[in-house]
């Protein structure tokens, strides 16, 4: 990779090519099993918020109303996850399903991705927050630093499971097809329309937001996260760790305008990481961890 001044975003010094061919386990996850992964995870949460969208009285009858405490919230949340799961468990077995998570554990990154991470995020949502004018204005959502850590662990055991299914799987599945930059934007595609029922709901977070901006604003975390996705040899916690701090509720609500920032972010990325952008030598496309 080229270096791009005293900022270099690289986890390593050279690439580590992980693919299907050059593995060691024959219980290897095909790019046809997209398909099945796909169905189980649309299928799952679309049906979930359909029956909220059809039979509202008596989903909520039996369930409660729609928030995001709501356990059938929580499954539907979960449907990318429970889709990978189910998957890699069929083509690797329980050997395969304990190497597939073993990739929670790579957290290996440069300094720059950390600070990007930690500071980098939310200086994005702040940005936005000061076009929207609300920087100041709003007080401190929560009364205590007690429901304040709840909103907290809530958020952690939600919204990153996700990243079991989207990088866990289909990222590396895609990216068997696409470089990494047209499979970080068709997965942001995929990922933007998985969250459309949401909109249509009273009681869940996106109730409130514009989809279009939304939508935009995934393909452009989804490109972003690529190259750290395979900058960490295929690590699903870091993909995790800014699935967590793109809803962390510390951060102000920032929509629509965080999108023109995030959007920005991604052309910045995908230039620091041109080379590994365009260049599938980097891509990680193993689902299961060869042994």
């Amino acid at each position: 990779m080229a270096p791009v001044g005293p900022l270099r975003f690289t986890c390593q010094k050279a690439p580590v090519v992980i693919t299907a061919s050059s593995a060691g386990d024959s219980h290897q996850v095909p790019f046809l099993s997209l398909l099945p992964f796909l169905l189980i995870a649309f299928g799952l949460a679309w049906g979930i918020l359909a029956l909220f969208i059809f039979l509202p009285d008596q989903i909520t009858s039996l369930f409660g109303e729609l928030t995001g405490q709501n356990p059938l919230f929580f499954l539907a949340v979960y449907a990318p996850a429970i889709a990978a799961f189910i998957v890699v468990t069929y083509y690797g077995g329980a050997g395969g399903f304990r190497s597939y998570l073993t990739r929670l554990l790579l957290w290996r990154c440069s300094w720059a991705w950390y600070a990007f991470l930690i500071f980098g995020i939310p200086m994005l949502f702040f940005g936005g927050s000061v076009l929207k004018g609300n920087l100041f204005s709003e007080p401190f959502p929560f009364p205590s630093f007690q429901t304040f850590v709840v909103a907290l662990l809530f958020m952690a055991i939600k919204g990153p499971v996700e990243e079991f299914g989207w990088r866990g799987l289909a990222l590396p599945l895609l990216q068997t097809k696409f470089n990494p930059f047209w499979a970080g934007l068709i997965l942001g595609i995929i990922w933007g329309l998985w969250h459309f029922p949401a909109f249509l709901l009273s009681g869940t977070p996106q109730s409130t937001w514009t989809f279009t901006p939304f939508f935009i604003g995934s393909i452009a975390v989804s490109v972003i996260v690529t190259p750290l996705f395979n900058l960490s040899r295929g690590s699903i916690l870091l993909p995790a760790l800014l699935h967590f701090q793109l809803i962390n509720p510390l951060w102000p609500d920032a929509q629509p305008y965080d999108t023109i920032f995030f959007v920005a972010a991604a052309v910045l990325v995908v230039w620091l990481n041109r080379k590994v952008m365009f260049n599938r030598e980097w891509s990680v496309t193993e689902v299961i961890p060869s042994r």
